[in-house]
């Protein structure tokens, strides 16, 4: 795809947005006598000094570099400038914010994001203005919706949809495996295809050398291992993720899912416990210590950074190592899993593994000097060049459909895959900081379990994986309901 120039969107005069008291701290005094916001009236603050706060790769990479440098030339003749929040990327905005400290403009994952809106730190926004407003995924929009007497306020603007992918190396597959593992004869490796060939494969390119793994990967991580429960029934909170009194951990056959983790556990080793897998996947899967690892989308560009600088330290040049590794590393959809819950059992129909899911957007703090170059900005930013521009410099799945439509293949996939539920957001409220420690700890437990001996195993049966997952749903609830 060729790479477009980033250019400049300019902002007309946004129609004031009716804020009923909701999603900033001072509505007395930012509303005339009517009720209407004239927060948002499309008058450019010049002179205004946007502090923005993106993620770390983005930094990294050099793409917000460009986006800065861009927006600041587009917006030059309003004297209004950009500037990176030089703060780290999980700022506490609720703190930092009231003080001065915090950024005007900050990229964060919805959950994050609507956190502060529940707590009326960033403000609601007149999104149906903005130029991605009707490109944009329906399902993203509500993962920055909040409902506040009747009616529906939307505080973010989505970028991209955050889920766990599948990363492999091409070049690491058997060179039979054409004849030996594809069974269907469709052109795509079987062990791509299902995880219980995943595990096959994994099974047998560790026998044949014990230094080398097939699928890697961190289980105890609750982003990454939830979707194999949600996959068999499980959900977080029930009523679209709103009803904080019915957690759904161990709904219908959740141990079936739980049982799927440990028997993928069982190729890997003890590393998979914990975090080691997560910091390690980069370098292992580059120097070809792992076939397949499971990562989001926004670090494509990591692992092939990682991969390139492995082929160029084997010899090959800065062309050649580049064009080597685009070629090798390939991320794709999740593999489908066995309706019966048995990696084993080659008879079974196939489902879709689910996964849990979020969207990263813009948001606008409550305590800026500056909401309409924020807008500005915001609106320059998710522009159909600029998104453009930030899938190919970071490997990001976009949430806007004209752009998701030019680029196809996997991205594509992941989109339709948001569309049809099978990503499962992150609720949008401050319950959801308390699902991490008990399924995070769960999950560590039941790794782990796979490498006690037979006398000290905890979880023999599918009925022991239910009852452990129902101390994990209570010990949420406590969690919850204490705090209220």
């Amino acid at each position: 795809m060729k790479i477009k120039t980033l250019s400049a969107i300019s902002l007309t005069v946004i129609p004031s947005l009716i804020l009923a008291n909701f999603c900033h701290p001072f509505p007395s005094s930012q509303t005339n006598s009517t009720g209407e916001s004239s927060i948002f009236n499309g008058k450019l603050e010049e002179g205004a000094v946007i502090k923005v706060l993106e993620n770390d790769t983005a930094i990294s990479k050099g793409y917000f570099a460009e986006l800065i440098a861009a927006f600041n030339e587009a917006y030059s003749d309003y004297n209004i400038t950009a500037v990176d929040a030089n703060t780290d990327q999980y700022v506490d905005l609720a703190n930092d914010g009231p003080y001065g400290y915090g950024p005007d403009v900050l990229y964060q994952a919805n959950d994050v994001i609507m956190q502060y809106a529940e707590d009326q730190h960033i403000y609601p926004l007149p999104v149906e203005e903005l130029d991605a407003y009707d490109t944009t995924s329906s399902a993203a929009w509500k993962a920055f919706e909040v409902e506040k007497n009747g009616t529906t306020y939307t505080c973010g603007v989505p970028v991209n949809v955050q889920t766990p992918m599948l990363y492999y190396r091409k070049d690491l597959l058997p060179s039979d495996w054409q004849e030996n593992w594809d069974d269907n004869n469709n052109d795509i490796p079987d062990m791509i295809e299902t995880w219980s060939s995943l595990l096959e494969f994994s099974q047998e390119r560790h026998a044949e050398n014990s230094s080398q793994y097939g699928y890697m990967e961190s289980l105890y991580d609750s982003y990454f291992s939830s979707g194999f429960l949600f996959s068999y029934g499980a959900y977080i909170f029930g009523d679209d993720n709103t009803d904080t009194n019915d957690i759904g951990f161990a709904a219908g056959d959740a141990e079936k899912g739980a049982k799927i983790i440990q028997q993928l556990a069982s190729a890997m080793n003890e590393e998979s416990i914990d975090d080691t897998i997560t910091t390690s996947a980069y370098s292992k899967l580059a120097d070809g210590t792992y076939f397949a690892t499971m990562s989001t989308p926004d670090v494509y560009s990591t692992f092939l950074d990682e991969l390139i600088k492995t082929y160029e330290n084997g010899g090959k040049s800065e062309e050649e190592a580049k064009e080597l590794a685009s070629e090798n590393l390939v991320m794709v959809s999740l593999p489908q899993l066995p309706e019966s819950g048995d990696l084993t059992d080659n008879s079974s129909e196939l489902i879709d593994t689910k996964t849990m899911g979020g969207v990263n957007g813009y948001a606008i703090s409550a305590y800026t000097n500056y909401p309409n170059a924020s807008l500005a900005f915001i609106n320059f930013a998710t522009s159909y060049e600029n998104i453009v521009k930030r899938y190919e410099m970071l490997g990001i799945v976009p949430t806007r459909e004209d752009v998701v439509k030019e680029i196809g293949g996997v991205t594509e996939a992941v989109y339709k895959n948001l569309e049809n539920d099978n990503i499962v957001l992150m609720p949008s409220n401050s319950a959801v900081s308390q699902i991490w420690t008990p399924t995070q700890t769960f999950f560590a437990d039941i790794t782990k379990d796979v490498f006690r001996s037979e006398s000290d195993k905890k979880y023999k049966t599918n009925e022991d994986l239910k009852q452990g997952l129902e101390k994990v749903t209570q010990q949420i609830s406590d969690a919850i309901h204490t705090l209220e």
